[in-house]
């Protein structure tokens, strides 16, 4: 195994706190942009055709696109060796979720106002909480991801079947979703701890991005029904 393969677990104190500082530079980094990319979309009036041309198809398509296109990033993420191409599948991710995210927070902005900050916050809030745990109690969550796995596949069959036969996914479809992001932050945190090399920061820090968008996702939707 090469110096470049060997798990930040293994490797002294100073390199996983570098490690650690980097990923979670890199992750509110991402969040950052894709902020900005959110807010440039509605100042500039992009926002609502491109809602309406997503929101012209079901809803529950652009629901299973969203699952999709994260494990695809995860996936690529994962795979890439060099940091241009760990960039480059973190700056695809991000710019794909925010045209993803567009209907949902057109719709939230419309009909829910302060929604969004108030998804955000709680967003937040339990991805600190999470990962408190996850890094404090340095307990190995890894052996989640088998299930999680599984449980995302059957998540994705639930919403194609809700197309196909015409059931709604209510509001304990995304309390279930919240709970399963908040497994799959405790699962990410403690993977990229235990099985990720100290250069693959970038590649930590869009896998940690991906978990806090579906948890933000699904918190977003249980507010918007409140109103």
């Amino acid at each position: 195994m090469s110096i470049a393969t060997v798990p930040v677990a293994q490797a002294d104190q100073n390199s996983r706190a570098a490690f650690i500082a980097k990923t979670y530079v890199h992750l509110f980094g991402a969040i950052g942009l894709f902020t900005v990319i959110e807010a440039g979309l509605f100042l500039s009036g992009l926002a609502q055709p491109i809602a309406e041309m997503m929101l012209s198809v079901s809803w529950l398509l652009v629901l299973g696109g969203f699952m999709v296109v994260g494990w695809i990033a995860s996936a690529a993420a994962a795979r890439a060796k060099s940091l241009p191409a760990q960039y480059a599948a973190l700056l695809a991710y991000v710019g794909a979720e925010a045209f993803i995210f567009v209907p949902m927070l057109y719709l939230a902005d419309l009909y829910a106002p302060g929604a969004i900050s108030s998804a955000a916050l709680v967003t937040l809030l339990g991805f600190g909480g999470l990962t408190g745990i996850a890094l404090q109690t340095r307990k190995d969550f890894t052996f989640m991801g088998g299930m999680l796995r599984w449980i995302g596949v059957g998540v994705l069959l639930l919403i194609v079947g809700s197309i196909a036969f015409g059931f709604e996914l209510g509001v304990f479809f995304s309390v279930a979703m919240v709970v399963f992001a908040g497994a799959v932050i405790l699962y990410q945190t403690s993977n990229i701890m235990q099985n990720y090399p100290k250069d693959k920061y970038v590649s930590a820090s869009l896998a940690l991005f991906a978990a806090v968008a579906l948890m933000f996702w699904y918190v977003l939707r249980i507010f918007m029904s409140r109103r």
